[in-house]
């Protein structure tokens, strides 16, 4: 372990001489001097203020963590997977929150689940009887829709949702603690986050001061050196590793080179940057088994980026990360994900089944598409990949799907999709709302046919009478020539990731009627169960984020081989493939993914096929 001073100035260097002051008083001790000199020594000593307030009882790591963190005014920790961020942060949170009376903090994440954990690790803790003085602390506690608030005191942390920009706008927070910084949008982070801290509380307070202490100084009854420095504003960052193209790199290098005086600071900002891989944890701290069973299932540049905190260059496998971060629309553009089609537009729905209702089966996988017809291309604005369900569950979800999109042509897997589209069919859902889907029968897998396939589609394609749907068998000629297509489109951008929604966007997803009570979408629901249907909402707009880039994930594990007979084949890396439980790596929603790709292509190519007109096969001949 390395620790790098850097050209920074230093903080509160003398703040360890409390503990010899108070050695050196005698005698009895003013009530006044006494809770002076306390919170000094608490704010001094953190691991003994935590442990006294909460009983909770630091690693070494944590305190350093926790200190620089009330220091600094920037903090980025780039800490391993498991090693304890959430919980790090609500300690300082709540310290914080004591120790600077007024302080109002706010708690954001990709997700407000993610935002609301660091809330509940207070809550945690507060439910211990060794933090019964912490617990009289509290003041108010309240859990709105979209809003998680703790008081303490007169200062308040709250938990908030990301998406919302606008909401975020409307708080003035002296503290931000950012957890998940990677996906954090590099537009919220520079058009919400950055202006955060450039306001400063009381200015007038501060102006009269200056103006003072300028007086003093003209007069020669103080220094410039002994102008109070007032307390900026804080920024706290949390994070497993990013790939080096991404922005999170950029500011941690930014942050670097400050840090070491390589580029000059404006201002007096102070910086900290903590950089812990799994094995500068306590080994109290983290299961051996879990390590060796992460090397096993991991490939090895996820497993350096998520335990090792590597900042890594590039995906290693058939797709590119960086590729499809390029095909990914930019937050606060169009389109972005969506919970209910747009009047007017059209959808392509493809999905991959799963009729198992085993955790550890495979997911069941639905992608859906927003088509523009002008550069016939499609973005991915919703995706479904969920295991362990009960086959009511995903035909439920499927006919909401179908009932809220304009959806103009479907697309599955034939294995097991044959069974699921005469499931749905037969349903009484699907009875009830007099929707019965058709499939479309032509041959598309010969090359020499294919125009000849194409005119055959199109007769049979009736969207009135929802003959939209084509069950794809998964040849080995057709599965090449569907992940090149994919790998084409990624390279050449004709295939997109829907945006995150924010602000308008945000507002507008949260605010359609969908059947959001009934619908199922994670696999351990029961917390979800419990919420009113305005707090799900929320969950299911942003859970739309996390399924996406879940998709370009099991994309980039994809690796290619070819085997002795000449065939290729794409699928996960040989020890992923081996692995099993709930948690196992999957590749549905890129399967899914190729299909709906494919399937986009194909449905222009049908509309834009000319019909074949068939030339006179009678030639007069003259008979002398």
């Amino acid at each position: 372990m390395t620790w790098i001073d850097g050209k920074q100035q230093e903080r509160n260097k003398h703040s360890t001489e409390i503990n010899q002051e108070i050695l050196a008083k005698k005698g009895f001790i003013e009530e006044r001097e006494a809770k002076i000199l306390l919170y000094k020594f608490l704010r001094a000593n953190t691991t003994f203020a935590v442990d006294m307030l909460s009983g909770v009882k630091l690693f070494p790591f944590q305190h350093m963590a926790v200190k620089a963190m009330l220091e600094s005014d920037y903090f980025m920790g780039v800490w391993s997977r498991g090693m304890s961020k959430s919980f790090t942060t609500a300690i300082f949170a709540f310290l914080d929150a004591i120790l600077n009376q007024g302080v109002e903090i706010g708690i954001i994440s990709k997700s407000f689940r993610q935002a609301k954990m660091i809330f509940k690790k207070i809550e945690d803790i507060l439910a211990k009887p060794e933090a019964a003085m912490l617990a009289q602390c509290v003041t108010r506690k309240a859990k709105n829709n979209d809003q998680w608030t703790l008081e303490i005191g007169t200062s308040r942390i709250h938990a908030l949702p990301l998406g919302d920009g606008e909401k975020l706008r409307g708080f003035r927070f002296h503290r931000i603690i950012i957890d998940e910084f990677l996906l954090m949008p590099e537009r919220i982070y520079n058009e919400v986050i950055v202006p955060f801290l450039s306001v400063v509380e009381n200015p007038t307070e501060r102006e009269d001061l200056y103006n003072l202490e300028t007086k003093m100084i003209e007069e020669g009854r103080m220094t410039e050196e002994d102008r109070h420095v007032w307390p900026n504003n804080k920024l706290i960052m949390l994070s497993s590793a990013s790939y080096k193209f991404e922005y999170m790199y950029k500011l941690y290098d930014k942050f670097e080179n400050l840090i070491q005086g390589t580029i000059p600071e404006d201002g007096n900002a102070h910086r900290t940057i903590m950089h812990f891989s799994y094995d500068c944890a306590p080994q109290q701290l983290y299961d051996q088994n879990l390590i060796n069973q992460a090397k096993a299932s991991m490939s090895q540049s996820q497993f350096d980026r998520e335990f090792g905190a590597v900042f890594t260059d590039d995906s290693s496998g058939y797709f590119k990360i960086s590729k499809m971060a390029k095909c990914t629309i930019p937050d606060g553009q169009s389109p972005c994900v969506e919970v209910a089609g747009e009047p007017g537009d059209k959808y392509l729905l493809a999905f991959d089944p799963s009729w198992a209702e085993s955790e550890s089966s495979d997911n069941f996988a639905i992608h859906m598409f927003k088509l523009n017809d002008e550069s016939k291309t499609g973005t991915l604005v919703h995706s479904y990949a969920l295991s362990g369900a009960r086959m009511k569950d995903h035909i439920f979800y499927f006919h909401y799907l179908m009932t809220h999109f304009n959806v103009v042509a479907i697309v599955g897997d034939y294995n097991g999709g044959v069974q699921f589209m005469s499931a749905c069919n037969e349903s009484s859902l699907f009875k009830q709302s007099n929707l019965k889907i058709g499939t479309i029968s032509a041959d598309l897998d010969k090359l020499e046919n294919y125009q000849d396939g194409l005119r055959t589609a199109k007769s049979e394609y009736n969207l009135s009478e929802n003959k939209i749907c084509i069950l794809r068998k998964p040849t080995s000629q057709w599965i090449r020539g569907a992940n090149e297509l994919l790998q084409s489109n990624f390279d050449h951008g004709r295939i997109f990731f829907g945006a995150r929604a924010v602000n308008d966007d945000y507002q507008k997803q949260r605010n359609k009627r969908i059947p959001i009570k009934e619908l199922r979408f994670l696999r351990l629901m029961d917390e979800q169960d419990k919420q009113n249907n305005a707090a799900k909402m929320i969950d299911f707009v942003e859970h739309q984020v996390d399924m996406i880039e879940k998709a370009k994930a099991e994309c980039a594990l994809i690796q290619i081989k070819t085997t002795a007979q000449g065939t290729q084949t794409f699928d996960l890396p040989d020890n992923l493939r081996r692995q099993t439980g709930p948690e196992k790596a999957r590749k549905d929603s890129y399967s899914a993914l190729v299909l709906g790709n494919w399937m986009i292509k194909t449905y222009y190519d049908m509309h834009n096929i000319e019909e074949s007109h068939a030339a006179a096969s009678f030639t007069p001949v003259f008979i002398a």
